[in-house]
């Protein structure tokens, strides 16, 4: 007989915006194994991405457009019977937003207050989890930040961040809808193929056999928090949403540790095998780059029972071992 629990995500219907990007696919990835039934949001098809690498796009179902769209979003929770969203899009790459702040602000603003909107208005969406960012703290003197902490972001993207968070805690409080706001550190992880980020660039470079660069002058402190850690993270705060200590709430991700940039890369350069590589620092990175910045998790693991599983030391090594297998396969010209 018997007499197990049954997981809480089986044959649940869940919507995922983001589901090409970094984070998304590890979510729905999660979720399938689970039990559960996922449709994703996807506006763009990169020539590259973990989506398509891990073959979701044959494992789940695929609502095609824009945030923007709230007739869309409309019928696909509708027609999909949707009860949980999981909202992770965004336009996440700070250098992008810097360039271009009204595309990240159309994405990550306008893009989070049009899916709330439609899940107010269909009505049954019963868990909502929204991805803000540790950004939206900006810089602060006390650290590690808390939830307590003013949401002081002013750059594109933490400014972006801050907004979606502040709006997507007032739909709860204006119109009790069941959302709660994750803040996550920087992840990092198997999947993430935008090299312009710290973790894969320099992967990449180094098993190339190139010297990895650094934008900065390397001193800029960092928490970083593995992929499978943050999908823990959201499905532990999706599960508990429903109660009333939870909804409306943010909470903390991170490890609480934070490392130097160029203490990251050296991790990466040993990780790799190929400490005959030295990094190459350019000290450019613009007035933007906030010097110190890491996390509180305290009541993620008080209220949540969250913690990080994942050692720096133990995820790197995982990660490097999947570029090493997926740049071979590409060279190979394998699927």
């Amino acid at each position: 007989m018997n007499t197990g629990t049954a997981d809480p995500w089986v044959s649940r219907s869940v919507l995922v915006t983001g589901v090409n990007g970094f984070l998304g696919p590890h979510i729905a990835e999660a979720l399938v194994r689970r039990g559960a039934h996922v449709v994703g949001l996807l506006r763009d098809r990169p020539a590259e991405s973990y989506f398509e690498w891990a073959g979701l796009h044959e494992r789940i179902s695929v609502a095609e457009g824009d945030l923007a769209d709230v007739e869309l979003l409309e019928r696909a929770l509708n027609e999909y019977e949707v009860d949980t969203v999981v909202h992770v899009a965004a336009q996440a790459i700070i250098a992008a937003a810097n360039r271009a702040p009204l595309s990240t602000f159309e994405s990550n603003i306008r893009g989070t207050y049009m899916l709330l909107e439609a899940c107010r208005r269909v009505g049954s969406v019963e868990r909502i989890v929204v991805a803000s960012s540790d950004k939206a703290y900006g810089r602060q003197e006390e650290l590690p930040y808390t939830e307590e902490a003013p949401l002081a972001g002013i750059y594109p993207y933490d400014a972006s961040k801050a907004c979606a968070d502040i709006i997507a805690r007032s739909y709860h409080a204006t119109y009790g809808l069941p959302v709660a706001v994750t803040r996550c550190a920087n992840l990092y992880g198997p999947g993430d193929l935008n090299y312009s980020r710290i973790v894969p660039g320099t992967v990449k470079a180094v098993l190339e056999g190139e010297r990895p660069i650094i934008r900065s002058d390397g001193t800029p402190e960092r928490d970083y928090l593995y992929v499978a850690d943050a999908v823990a993270a959201y499905l532990a705060l999706a599960e508990a949403v429903t109660d009333e200590h939870v909804a409306g709430g943010a909470f903390n991700f991170g490890t609480g540790r934070c490392v130097s940039v160029l203490e990251l890369v050296r991790m990466i350069i040993e990780t790799c095998g190929r400490t005959d590589l030295q990094p190459e620092v350019l000290g450019t990175a613009g007035h933007a780059e906030i010097d110190r910045q890491y996390l509180s998790s305290e009541k993620a693991k008080q209220v949540l029972g969250w913690e990080p599983a994942t050692p720096l030391a133990d995820g790197l090594q995982r990660t490097c071992d999947w570029y090493r297998e997926y740049l071979q396969s590409r060279r190979s010209g394998l699927p």
